[in-house]
């Protein structure tokens, strides 16, 4: 067992803001999937915060969440002392977040998102891979998931602009 399959964080831990936010509100401290609950526990602040902003409004939470998650994402993977653990799932909120801008506010685009984010989440196709591979610290947990919410994005305002 490698030390990142046998460390975990606890649930005192989300006193500390930095950590509360890096483990997703605790969402990232499910020992099942915690990706993928991570990306369903940033759907409700989706819907409360982001759903009906104007874009530039939109981008620019966005862009804070973003900033801010290289700051949360790179103290905490240094404290815990592994690279990019399973339970620091911010990245997956602004990953969601980018995927699900421009969408129409309809359920069927928001379950596609939530989908699409996760499999390439998943799978990390190219240049995902690649940066997920090279780029380390805040900045590369952050990174490979807002590209890999950029190309869902791209994937389903097209399907939305070419097929409904």
């Amino acid at each position: 067992m490698s030390r990142r399959d046998n460390f975990y964080p606890s649930w005192s831990l989300l006193l500390d803001p930095r950590y509360f936010f890096a483990l997703g509100l605790g969402s990232g401290l499910s020992r099942w999937a915690p990706g993928t609950c991570g990306t369903i526990a940033a759907v409700p602040f989706f819907l409360l915060f982001l759903s009906s902003r104007a874009p530039i409004e939109y981008f620019l939470i966005v862009m804070i969440a973003f900033l801010l998650g290289i700051y949360i994402c790179r103290e905490i993977s240094k404290e815990m002392k592994i690279a990019d653990h399973p339970s620091i799932v911010w990245d997956e909120f602004v990953g969601l977040w980018i995927t699900l801008f421009g969408l129409p506010n309809e359920v069927d685009w928001l379950i596609a998102g939530v989908v699409i984010f996760r499999v390439l989440d998943i799978v990390k196709p190219w240049p995902v891979s690649l940066i997920d591979s090279r780029i380390k610290g805040g900045f590369g947990i952050m990174l490979d998931d807002a590209v890999a919410g950029l190309i869902g994005c791209c994937i389903l305002n097209l399907a939305n602009h070419f097929f409904f």
